[in-house]
């Protein structure tokens, strides 16, 4: 039993934090996307049209469930050693 609580742990935390990089990265590259753009001569009404109001929009959204998750990652990792080192102890 403790052999498979530890292999979904495990799981569940590299699926955290694969998540976390995915969306922190997907949210870095909209943002410099958009100073890109700006410093390429794109005007503010330019933005308006197409992808551009996704990937505005982007950094808003991914950079707070970013940080959310990695305290969530957090969480489960401190409950993780928490567990083990309580079973270690009996």
């Amino acid at each position: 039993m403790p052999e498979e609580s530890f292999v979904m742990s495990n799981r569940v935390e590299r699926v955290l934090a694969y998540m976390v990089a995915g969306i922190i990265v997907l949210s870095l590259a909209a943002f410099i996307a958009l100073i890109v753009a700006t410093g390429m001569g794109l005007e503010r009404d330019d933005f308006t049209s197409g992808i551009w109001p996704a990937v505005t929009v982007l950094p808003l959204i991914g950079l707070p469930i970013g940080f959310v998750l990695i305290i969530v990652l957090l969480v489960v990792s401190a409950v993780r050693r928490g567990r083990a080192a309580k079973d270690a102890g009996n």
